[in-house]
């Protein structure tokens, strides 16, 4: 990719799956990462992806959800890196539950990780890049369900659809600013949160039978979509999201002729 090399990136949720492997990309660009990692249990990983990469870097420890950390997250890594260029907003959390028995704590916990602390992310590098020369970038981790429903996860699907309008609007509001906002939305994905099913070999033939493609993607597959969204290849390219799905998006119930 052009224009990665000597970025000072952030990616929020990295120690592991999505994040580590787009933490991994864009160090293998040259750019510069900074890691957030959650809670005190994840600092390890963190600091293990930091040192595979080639310690180019930094970890920082925030919840996105907290307003206080997430000026703290932008504030510590423009301190060590000098300037952010690129925000990769991919921590999200989803908890399953039928929707007549969600809890209004694990609703509300569910938007304030994955709609409230991208916008918070977004709103305080959208700042940084106003302060200064050059704009800046940001690419957003959604989902297949930013489109397709998805039943007995209704404040997931509801986060995903929120970031599908969050991106539209900030990527219109400051495309005249040198700052372009898109989105990644992952189809099923080989990482240790999806473990009960790829660890399954039963399970996970069921799951890739609804793929068109036949097969869940790895992780650096997704990340070389936010490394191409990043970059200078994608510069003419603001408010869309990518789906990376293997053809989930592509209405699959319809590849035979059932309806007609």
């Amino acid at each position: 990719m052009t224009g990665l090399s000597g970025k000072q990136v952030l990616i929020t949720g990295a120690s592991s799956g999505i994040g580590a492997a787009v933490a991994a990309r864009f160090a293998h660009e040259g750019a510069r990462v900074a890691i957030n990692y959650r809670s005190p249990s994840e600092k390890e990983d963190a600091r293990l992806l930091l040192s595979e990469i080639g310690g180019n870097g930094l970890i920082l420890q925030a919840d996105i959800s907290n307003e206080a950390d997430v000026h703290s997250l932008i504030a510590g890594t423009i301190a060590e890196c000098g300037r952010l260029d690129i925000l990769i907003n991919n921590a999200g959390i989803q908890k399953p539950s039928p929707s007549h028995l969600i809890a209004m704590e694990d609703f509300d916990h569910v938007l304030n990780v994955n709609l409230r602390g991208t916008f918070l992310c977004c709103r305080e590098a959208i700042r940084h890049f106003l302060s200064r020369p050059g704009g800046g970038v940001i690419v957003n981790n959604t989902s297949v369900h930013e489109i397709i429903p998805k039943p007995g996860y209704l404040p997931y699907s509801i986060s995903k659809s929120g970031l599908e309008g969050l991106t539209k609007t900030l990527a219109l509001e400051y495309a005249d600013r040198g700052i372009r906002v898109n989105s990644v939305g992952p189809g099923a994905t080989v990482t240790p949160i999806n473990s009960a099913w790829i660890d399954n070999p039963t399970a996970r033939q069921l799951v890739e039978s609804h793929i068109p493609m036949g097969r869940a993607a790895s992780a650096a597959e997704i990340a070389a979509v936010f490394a191409f969204l990043a970059s200078n290849d994608a510069s003419y390219i603001t408010g869309q999201t990518i789906f990376a799905c293997g053809g989930l998006t592509l209405f699959p119930e319809f590849r035979t002729n059932w309806s007609s």
